[in-house]
C-alpha cells in the first residue's frame, strides 16, 4: 500500500481512537457471538485463518483483538492495515486492545521497526512515528 494511504489510515485511526475511552466495555446477548483473538505477532496467515473459520468482521460478527499485533512475524504492517481498516468500517463491532508489543522499545527489539523501515524506505520514519502515536 502506498505510503500516502498508510499515513491517511493511521491518521483516521488515531482520530477515532482518541474519541474512545481508555477501557472498552463490550457486551453481547446470548444469541450473538464475539470472537476474541490475541497475539497475532505479525502472522498474517493466522489472521486469515481466524477470518476463514469465523467470518469477517461485520455488523453481525464482532471481534475483540487483545493486542500483540506486531513483532516477531514478517507481516505486522499488513495485519495493522487490515485491523485498522475494519476498526474504521465497523467501529461498534471491532475492538482493539493494546498489548505490550505495541510499544516503541519492544518494536525496536523484536522487529516491527525494521519491518516498517524495510518496506517503506523513504517514508519509513514518518510512518513509524505515526504508528507509535496510534499505539
Amino acid at each position: 500500500l502506498h505510503a500516502r494511504y498508510v499515513l491517511n489510515l493511521l491518521h483516521e485511526t488515531r482520530k477515532h481512537l482518541k474519541q474512545l475511552p481508555n477501557i472498552s466495555h463490550v457486551s453481547t446477548c446470548y444469541s450473538e457471538e464475539v470472537t476474541v483473538c490475541g497475539d497475532l505477532h505479525g502472522q498474517l496467515d493466522d489472521l486469515f485463518l481466524i477470518f476463514y473459520k469465523n467470518g469477517l468482521p461485520s455488523p453481525s460478527k464482532s471481534y475483540v483483538f487483545n493486542g500483540d499485533f506486531v513483532d516477531r512475524g514478517k507481516q505486522s504492517l499488513e495485519i495493522l492495515i487490515i485491523l485498522f481498516t475494519f476498526l474504521l468500517i465497523y467501529p461498534k463491532e471491532v475492538h482493539l486492545n493494546r498489548g505490550n508489543h505495541e510499544d516503541h522499545m519492544v518494536n525496536l527489539r523484536y522487529g516491527f521497526t525494521k519491518e516498517v523501515m524495510d518496506k517503506y524506505k523513504v517514508h519509513g520514519k514518518k510512518i513509524l512515528r505515526m504508528f507509535q502515536n496510534v499505539f
